[in-house]
C-alpha cells in the first residue's frame, strides 16, 4: 500500500507534463498562425493618392493569390498600410511604426523618391528589406550601404534618363532638348542622369530649369528654354506640378513636344492638365492593353472582380499595379526560400532567387549582391493619355 501515494504522485506529474506540453503545442500553433505582416508606406491621400491605391491593388491581388495557395511558412500574409502624404518626415515616422510596432517582415515604398531616400537609412540600420515599386531615384538602391536592404521592381533614373532623350530624338527629331525638372532630390537625381546621358548620346541640352511643387506659373522657366532654342522638353515631375507646367506651356502657345518621366501617371494629371495631357509621351514598365501573358490575364480578371474595373482602360496607374504585383511575389518567394521572416535571411534569399515567371517578364536572377534593381532599360515602354486611358505609343 505504501506504493499508492507514489503512483498517484507520478500520475499527477505525468498529467501536469501532458498539460504543459499541450499548452506549449497550442502556443506554438497560435504563433505559427500569426500573419506575416507586410508594410506599405505610400501616398494614400493628396494629389498623388492614385499611386498609393494602384500599389495597394497590385499588392492585394498578389497577397490574395499567395494566401489562397497556403501563404508563406504556413502563415497568411497581411498588408499594413501607412500614408506618407508625399512627405519624407511622415514617411520616416510611418516606416518606424511598421518596424517597431507592427513587426513587418518587409516594407514596400511608393511614388516619391524623397520619401524613399528618407526611409532607406532606417531599413538598412534595422535590417528590414525595403522594396521600391515606383520611386525611380537612383540612390534608393545604389545607396552605398553594406549590407544593403533596399531592393526595387521599378524604373531607375539612370536608365530612364537615357531612354527619355533617345525618345525625344527618335520620335520628334529633337536636336537640343530642354530639361524642366521638379526642384527636389528626384529632380536632382534626374538632372545628373540626363546630363550624363546627353554626353554619352551626343545630344546637347538647351538648358535646365527647375520649378516647385506649389508653382502655378512656370512660364518664366519655359520662356528661358524657348529662347535657348529647346526643340523638345524632358519633364520630370509628379501629376500636380506636371499639370501646371503643361498649362503654362499652353498659355504660351508653345507646342513643343514633351517627353516625361512617369511621375505624371501617379495622380490626377488628366483632370488637372486638361486636353494638353494627351500631348505628353511618358515612360512606363507595363501596359494592360494588347495580348497578355497568363499572369496579365489573371491580374486583369482579379481587378475586374475585386475592384469592379471594366478592363485595361480602367486601370488608372498600370505601373503601380504591375510593379507591386511582381514585387510582392518576389518577396514571398524569398521568405519561402529563406524559411524565415528574419530580415537578414530574406535579404540574402532575395539576392539568391533564380527565376520567377511574373507579370512584367520572367525574372532571371533579378537581384544580386551588386544589383538590387530587377528591371532594366529593355523593360520600359512609352505611352500617352487617351482621355483617362494610358495607351502604348509605337
Amino acid at each position: 500500500m505504501a506504493l499508492l501515494p507514489i503512483a498517484r504522485s507520478t500520475r499527477r506529474c505525468a498529467g501536469r507534463a501532458l498539460l504543459a506540453a499541450a499548452g506549449l503545442l497550442l502556443a506554438t500553433s497560435a504563433l505559427a498562425a500569426d500573419p506575416v505582416k507586410i508594410g506599405l508606406v505610400a501616398a494614400l491621400s493628396g494629389p498623388s493618392a492614385q499611386s498609393g491605391e494602384a500599389i495597394t491593388q497590385g499588392l492585394t491581388i498578389a497577397i490574395d493569390e499567395i494566401n489562397a495557395a497556403g501563404g508563406v511558412l504556413g502563415r497568411q500574409l497581411q498588408l499594413v498600410r501607412r500614408d506618407d502624404e508625399s512627405s519624407p518626415p511622415k514617411g520616416s515616422t510611418a516606416a518606424r511604426e511598421l518596424i517597431y510596432d507592427e513587426k513587418v517582415a518587409a516594407i514596400f515604398g511608393g511614388l516619391d523618391t524623397p520619401v524613399s531616400v528618407a526611409i532607406v537609412p532606417i531599413v538598412n540600420k534595422e535590417h528590414v528589406p525595403y522594396m521600391g515599386v515606383w520611386a525611380a531615384g537612383t540612390p534608393i538602391t545604389r545607396n552605398g550601404a553594406n549590407p544593403n536592404f533596399a531592393f526595387r521592381v521599378s524604373a531607375v533614373d539612370a536608365l530612364v534618363d537615357e531612354a527619355l532623350l533617345k525618345r525625344a530624338q527618335k520620335q520628334y527629331g529633337a536636336k537640343k532638348p530642354g530639361l524642366i525638372l521638379i526642384n527636389n532630390p528626384w529632380g536632382e537625381s534626374n538632372e545628373n542622369g540626363l546630363k550624363e546621358a546627353s554626353k554619352r548620346l551626343g545630344i546637347p541640352l538647351a538648358g535646365v530649369e527647375k520649378f516647385e511643387n506649389a508653382d502655378v506659373d512656370v512660364v518664366p522657366q519655359l520662356t528661358r528654354l524657348k529662347n535657348a532654342g529647346a526643340d523638345a522638353l524632358v519633364l520630370v515631375a509628379n501629376a500636380a506640378p506636371g499639370a501646371q507646367m503643361m498649362k503654362s506651356r499652353a498659355r504660351m502657345g508653345w507646342n513643343v513636344p514633351v517627353v516625361s518621366h512617369w511621375g505624371i501617371s501617379g495622380g490626377r494629371f488628366t483632370e488637372l492638365a486638361g486636353p494638353p495631357a494627351g500631348e505628353v509621351v511618358f515612360v512606363q514598365t507595363y501596359s494592360f492593353f494588347g495580348p497578355q501573358n497568363a499572369a496579365g490575364q489573371k491580374v486583369l480578371e482579379a481587378l475586374k472582380s475585386k475592384y469592379k474595373l471594366g478592363g485595361p482602360e480602367a486601370v488608372f496607374s498600370p505601373v503601380g499595379v504591375a510593379n507591386a504585383y511582381d514585387a510582392m511575389h518576389l518577396v514571398a518567394l524569398a521568405i519561402k526560400k529563406a524559411g524565415s521572416t528574419k530580415g537578414d535571411a530574406v535579404q540574402q534569399a532575395l539576392q539568391g532567387i533564380d527565376e520567377y515567371k511574373g507579370l512584367i517578364k520572367t525574372y532571371q536572377k533579378p537581384f544580386s549582391a551588386e544589383n538590387h534593381d530587377a528591371l532594366g532599360s529593355d523593360d520600359y515602354i512609352f505611352v500617352r493619355y487617351e482621355g483617362t486611358r494610358i495607351v502604348p505609343v509605337n
